[in-house]
């Protein structure tokens, strides 16, 4: 929470220190910005930025002069497209040249696994975004610099500031840093997707595909708990599975649903009733 003071001096020390810390943040990137409103754009979440316009706009109104500036409007979701589509080229281009013996499904399972939500939220935490990014009052009063959304959002749109401000090479230094080892030589392959492994394993034994139903949806937008999906097979529930997106809440019953046939079968099965 912001502290505050009569002629303002603590919000100048906050401002002051945050800028520090994207300069350190430009450090680890190892990329100085030629054009600082790049990466000031990218760690912007919209509830700053709509906030800055508000303030911008009830000056004008007034009849007052206002100190908010353009980029200070401008939230990071449009950063976050291009560096979730630039991220997604790198990686791959990475994974292909690193990868000549695997195949088709390997490499999109390993591109998946490093360009997904959670792969970039650890990073984002590694790279202490939480501390950098400007966040309206009420999103920042709830802690919204720890949300896995915003900070996976956040790392995309850095990445995107990287682009526009250095080109493809440095997404690529960018790459090749953080995501060394899952792009190494002896990097073991990925798991398949849990919804095909699952999918496969019923068609084998009982010759259907499983079928998913949404039972939950907190109707919050960015929750990190939102859907709530059941998997059966044959009209009999198998498990079920919370995540942010109804997808990975998919995937979170369908893992669910291996991991409980895999225990099953650790502990020889149910015993006969």
């Amino acid at each position: 929470m912001s502290r505050e003071s009569s002629d303002g001096s603590d919000s100048r020390f906050e401002e002051k220190e945050r800028l520090e810390r994207v300069t350190r943040l430009s450090e680890v990137l190892g990329h100085s910005f030629a054009d600082e409103d790049h990466i000031t754009r990218a760690l912007q979440h919209s509830s700053f930025a709509n906030e800055r316009a508000r303030e911008r706009g009830n000056a004008q109104n007034a009849g007052l002069s206002s100190l908010v500036a353009d980029v200070e409007c401008e939230s990071n979701e449009r950063l976050e497209f291009l560096g979730d589509a630039v991220l997604t080229l790198v990686v791959g281009e990475a994974l292909y040249e690193a990868k000549p013996d695997w195949r088709e499904g390997d490499l999109t399972r390993a591109l998946h696994s490093i360009v997904e939500g959670t792969s970039l939220t650890e990073l984002a935490k590694k790279l202490n975004l939480g501390r950098v990014i400007r966040l309206g009052r009420t999103e920042e009063q709830s802690g919204g610099g720890d949300k896995a959304s915003i900070l996976e959002d956040a790392m995309e749109a850095v990445i995107g500031a990287l682009y526009l401000d250095g080109g493809i090479e440095a997404v690529r230094r960018f790459v090749h840093n953080h995501f060394a080892d899952a792009l190494a030589a002896d990097a073991v392959r990925v798991e398949r997707d849990p919804k095909t492994a699952l999918q496969e394993m019923l068609m084998a034994e009982v010759g259907s595909f499983p079928s998913y139903r949404m039972v939950g949806d907190s109707g919050v937008e960015g929750d990190d708990d939102r859907f709530e999906v059941e998997v059966s097979s044959e009209g009999e529930p198998l498990s079920r599975g919370i995540a942010r997106t109804k997808r990975g809440a998919e995937k979170a019953a369908a893992r669910a649903a291996l991991d409980a046939r895999e225990n099953s079968d650790a502990s020889g099965g149910a015993p006969d009733e």
